[in-house]
């Protein structure tokens, strides 16, 4: 079933294909991702009308698992994380119907029981389209992938077609991400395979191409005649919770900026595609990382900043830093807070540095890409008592409150010359109305219709970590020095400041 507000670059046409009926077989179905979003995406999905009356959602499971308590579980779940995705009764008897279970843990290097059940699905008239789900430890992506190949469920043919999704992280540097790829290739075709980064999913992101695109306005100026530099924000105000296991083998800069903001980045400066088709955009996008200035380890001080939270407040409320939370290795050196500085070394962009910086225990959560515009050439004021100009700014906001602001100088009201800065906004929620579509609903449902526009392809996710390969290199044979600190509920380190002033620039204030 279409729905005219979907995403308007889908397959490069102006309307969505309906999803082919499938079975999605979620490995991991038991975990928090497939419990807090997945399934909730699901059922939002099913409640709109956007999946085949026969798709079904198949769970894997390493150890015996109750399908009917499974099944009453996802749906407690769902009412507690997303009560309008499960309205009433009647709805949560007809969603959980869907959901089915297999226990099989691979063994011997094979999902035979896994087939076998799919098998059964089949012949009570389920589809013999399979979408695989991988929502586990990365660590198990590999054998995973082996076993599902050795059962041929790798197969596509004119009947029926598999595709797999893979949650990040994709490997944890170059060589590893070069290795997933490969055991990755050796089973799947790469149409075949959907490296999912739920950011791209998000509708400001998406938004890129059509703000720049379709309007006069802005496409002219993108470029570095006009804009002065570009700084990305992806801030949290969570610690590390109940993931310090995880954080502590990851890190801000492979958690966020290798995947997450390098994906915004290509989006913003990818140049205009040939056509609206998923492999032009995303040929654009390998482009532009491809184009991305190399640095050495050497550079790596002078391009990077790194830091640890300490105990401080976040909303009024106290906090631990990162080295009293639990988990943490008591001298760990993990940052929690990341920024980098790019060139792109290409006509549109050349001497325009890009600014990406994330961070946890930040005063808020908030995503934000905002291209500041140079300052006007000549001062026609200079002998009037205006105070002092800002440059211009067009702001996405990614979340919350998703939307997109341009602020620009205004004279007020009187006799006198004063200038003030005043921006006008557009926000999703006002001006359209209803409910946004949350992230997985929009790439789970690409991925059954078979458009993989919003997933990277294996050169993007490789160049990402060429690009940020030096400053890993760097940080771990530095580990004598103690990481610079920033208190909780601060924006981060002064050193981030000082990466920035060489520029006389500074991080904008959100």
């Amino acid at each position: 079933m279409s729905d005219s507000t979907a995403n308007p670059f889908r397959s490069g046409m102006l309307m969505e294909h309906p999803a082919d009926p499938c079975v999605l077989i979620i490995f991991g179905g038991t975990g928090d991702l497939a419990q807090r979003k997945l399934f909730p995406s699901l059922a939002h999905l099913v409640r709109e009308g956007r999946l085949s009356e026969q798709t079904q959602f198949l769970c894997v499971s390493r150890k015996p698992l109750d399908e009917h308590g499974f099944r009453a579980e996802v749906i407690a779940n769902a009412r507690q994380l997303a009560p309008d995705s499960i309205p009433d009764e009647t709805f949560a008897q007809k969603f959980s119907a869907r959901i089915f279970t297999v226990t099989d843990a691979g063994e011997g290097g094979r999902f035979d029981r896994l087939k076998t059940r799919l098998t059964e699905l089949a012949s009570s008239g389920g589809p013999r389209n399979h979408l695989i789900y991988l929502s586990i430890p990365p660590t198990g992506y590999a054998p995973t992938i082996a076993a599902l190949g050795a059962v041929g469920l790798s197969a596509s043919d004119a009947g029926a077609w598999s595709r797999i999704i893979i949650e990040k992280p994709f490997g944890r540097d170059y060589a590893s991400a070069e290795a997933l790829n490969s055991a990755a290739a050796a089973v799947f075709k790469e149409e075949q395979i959907y490296r999912i980064d739920h950011y791209l999913g998000k509708e400001t992101v998406q938004n890129i191409l059509v703000l720049r695109l379709a309007n006069t306005l802005f496409e002219p100026i993108w470029n570095h005649h006009y804009v002065d530099h570009v700084a990305i924000t992806a801030a949290e105000a969570l610690g590390v919770e109940e993931r310090a296991q995880y954080y502590e083998e990851s890190g801000a800069l492979r958690d966020m900026i290798q995947n997450h903001l390098m994906q915004i980045l290509a989006m913003i400066a990818m140049e205009r595609p040939a056509s609206l088709a998923a492999e032009a955009i995303r040929d654009e996008k390998r482009k532009v990382l491809e184009s991305v200035r190399p640095f050495t380890e050497q550079d790596v001080p002078n391009i990077a900043v790194r830091a640890q939270y300490a105990a401080g407040a976040v909303a009024g409320k106290a906090v631990p830093g990162y080295l009293e939370e639990q988990g943490v290795k008591p001298n760990s050196r993990t940052e929690t807070y990341a920024a980098l500085k790019l060139h792109i070394d290409n006509w549109r962009w050349s001497g325009v540095p890009f600014y990406l910086r994330t961070g946890k225990r930040m005063p808020k959560r908030v995503t934000e890409v905002a291209i500041v515009f140079r300052k006007v050439p000549h001062m026609v004021f200079a002998q009037s008592p205006v105070d002092r100009l800002e440059q211009n700014v067009l702001a996405i906001r990614i979340q919350p409150n998703e939307g997109i602001s341009l602020k620009f100088e205004a004279k007020l009201p009187g006799h006198a010359l004063h200038v003030r800065p005043v921006e006008m906004d557009f926000r999703y929620g006002s001006s359209f109305g209803g409910r946004l579509s949350d992230a997985y609903e929009r790439l789970l449902l690409d991925a059954m219709i078979g458009d993989q526009t919003l997933f990277a392809r294996r050169d993007s996710v490789e160049e990402g970590w060429r690009i940020v390969q030096p400053v890993l290199n760097a940080w771990a044979h530095d580990a004598n020095d103690a990481l610079p600190q920033y208190v909780a509920g601060s924006w981060g380190p002064s050193e981030a400041d000082v990466l920035l002033a060489a520029r006389n620039h500074r991080w904008r204030k959100l």
